[in-house]
């Protein structure tokens, strides 16, 4: 099937035609998106897929115009995204946010910042939702 046929068919609702557009327009999407988001660009590109099946059925065009259309999404996706990021800090768990207890010895207190930092660092490394129930346990006591 040719990719302009698997336009017209994939609007219409065949599965198969929309894999062979996704597999076609999918690796150069995400290189894009590495480019613009780093890391977090398979996030992007899974907000960009959504997109494209909520409005596959609005399309007009042939593949040329689809591959320009995805990345078209794609970019708008990508700069909502930078948008919020810069709107929310991604160091989110920053230890001199934490209240601080009575000072009773320095290096008690040293040793106990040392160890709430590497605390923190690891947990800033779990997926954001497990990383808030750690703090909201542990550090909230829920």
């Amino acid at each position: 099937m040719e990719l302009d046929e698997a336009v017209t068919k994939a609007r219409g609702g065949d599965v198969r035609a929309f894999e062979l557009l996704y597999a076609d327009v999918a690796p150069r999407l995400l290189r894009f998106l590495t480019a613009r988001v780093g890391d977090e660009a398979p996030d992007v590109a899974s907000e960009t897929w959504l997109q494209v099946t909520r409005d596959l059925g609005r399309f007009r065009g042939d593949a040329d115009d689809f591959r320009g259309w995805v990345v078209g999404i794609g970019r708008h996706r990508a700069l909502d995204h930078l948008r919020a990021r810069g709107r929310r800090p991604s160091d989110a768990w920053d230890p001199s946010l934490l209240p601080e207890g009575q000072v009773t010895d320095a290096a008690e207190d040293a040793e106990q910042a040392i160890a709430t930092r590497r605390a923190l660092a690891l947990i800033a490394t779990l997926p954001a939702d497990q990383a808030e129930a750690v703090l909201l346990r542990v550090v909230v006591g829920l």
